[in-house]
């Protein structure tokens, strides 16, 4: 079974490195030490914590503004890093940590939601078909 690094499982799971250290510190998040003294996390403790994170309906890492209820259950916060606009269609990229999100969508929606370079967007995915790789 794999283990994770501390900066491997924030990745993993959309946090800081500190935010997993702090669940490790206190005891919500298991960890054990390798040789070397590092902390590590074994991928079935991270997985299970994964799921429960998201049945909480948070990040985990407290405050911030609750999600919306929908049935998508992809969502991927970034940053709006590029908006083209046509006549009809539009254009919209998002950065979601390493993930680099583009959606073509109507100009009008574009300017309901106010979308422009800067602003914070979360693109939600839903698909009939979804491919996986082992990393």
């Amino acid at each position: 079974m794999p283990s994770y690094s501390m900066g491997r499982a924030a990745r993993l799971l959309g946090v800081s490195a500190d935010t997993v250290r702090r669940w490790a510190d206190s005891g919500r998040l298991p960890t054990r030490r390798d040789g070397h003294g590092k902390r590590l996390v074994e991928g079935t403790d991270l997985a299970a914590f994964a799921v429960a994170l998201a049945a909480d309906g948070t990040d985990g890492a407290g405050g911030g503004e609750e999600e919306p209820r929908t049935s998508v259950r992809n969502a991927f916060p970034g940053i709006v890093t590029a908006v083209t606009l046509g006549d009809v269609a539009a254009q919209v990229e998002i950065q979601s940590g390493p993930h680099r999100l583009v959606s073509l969508l109507t100009r009008e929606a574009v300017e309901d939601l106010g979308l422009a370079v800067g602003v914070e967007a979360v693109a939600r995915v839903k698909a009939t078909n979804v491919h996986v790789d082992r990393a």
